[in-house]
């Protein structure tokens, strides 16, 4: 088992910047991945970014060159910079976590994040 809790949400005008954390509950080396997605209302949730075990990053096209996702094993903690923020980056943003046992994969995820980007 795993418990993610995502921290740093708020209200930024656009152009702005915000860091997101997601803290696990064990060791971060101990799981396959880890990463951040993101919900708009009326919209479905989709991929941000995503960090490996062996720090293997992959980003949304949307967001390449504007955010960061990384990493601190001491804290076992995974942030994402996000940096000109736009209107459309406005969603609640989820982090999880992706286990492996015996060649089955779990997936947990946080209880998400609200972000807002205003005008």
């Amino acid at each position: 088992q795993v418990q993610l809790v995502e921290s740093g949400g708020g209200l930024v005008q656009a152009g702005g910047s915000l860091r997101l954390s997601c803290a696990a509950s064990r060791s971060i080396f101990s799981l396959n991945a880890m990463g951040w997605y993101r919900q708009a209302p009326g919209k479905q949730r989709e991929m941000v970014a995503t960090i490996t075990r062996g720090v293997t990053t992959n980003y949304a096209d949307s967001v390449k060159g504007r955010f960061l996702i990384s990493r601190d094993g001491a804290k076992n903690t995974v942030y994402l910079q996000m940096n000109s923020l736009k209107r459309e980056d406005t969603a609640v943003y989820y982090c999880d976590a992706r286990s492996e046992f015996r060649g089955y994969e779990t997936v947990y995820w946080g209880q998400g994040t609200q972000v807002t980007v205003s005008s």
